[in-house]
């Protein structure tokens, strides 16, 4: 079975943007390409058991094993050494990708406190949107007894849309639920 938010752009999305921006290419259209799922955690330098809270929360939430992050130079001020351990992340594609974005769309982001819609102006200039979410107890797969420490995460949302205009249009065909 396909993914819900898979088959509302397979029918209603791409011919919507069609109509709007006139693709002769069916392939033109802009799609999501991949969510890559971030949780940087700088204080796991002085608590290593930090990481394995925020591994199994985030493969909790997205399905799928996440990979460990590790730093790329010493930073002496930060008490922060090359190959050390600072976050972890996942990077999600096909129909994991749609399913998380539903949950996100429909489940998570309405149980943020005073949610009014997200910002229509996290665009890269390329038609890739990043949302950062404060705490990781929005998600119901998330046990809130189980939790030490809440966690923040970015959430990227890669598009193939040429520009924000045409990457706005698409996430807000797809259910994006943007501050008017």
């Amino acid at each position: 079975m396909a993914a819900r938010l898979k088959e509302l752009y397979n029918t209603t999305v791409t011919e919507a943007l069609t109509k709007e921006f006139g693709y002769a290419n069916p392939m033109a259209v802009p799609r999501i390409n991949k969510i890559s799922v971030n949780i940087g955690l700088g204080e796991a330098t002085g608590n290593a058991k930090l990481m394995d809270g925020a591994v199994t929360e985030l493969g909790a939430i997205t399905g799928q094993k996440p990979v460990i992050t590790k730093a790329k130079k010493s930073i002496a001020a930060f008490k922060l050494r090359e190959g050390m351990a600072i976050g972890t992340m996942v990077t999600l594609r096909g129909d994991r990708m749609y399913e998380f974005l539903d949950r996100l769309v429909n489940v998570s982001l309405p149980r943020v406190r005073d949610f009014r819609g997200v910002s229509p102006k996290a665009f890269d200039g390329r038609g890739n949107y990043t949302l950062g979410v404060r705490d990781q107890l929005i998600f119901p797969e998330i046990d809130y007894s189980k939790v030490e420490k809440t966690k923040g995460m970015n959430i990227c949302i890669t598009t193939t849309a040429r520009t924000d205009a045409e990457g706005l249009v698409l996430l807000k065909l797809m259910g994006m639920p943007f501050r008017p």
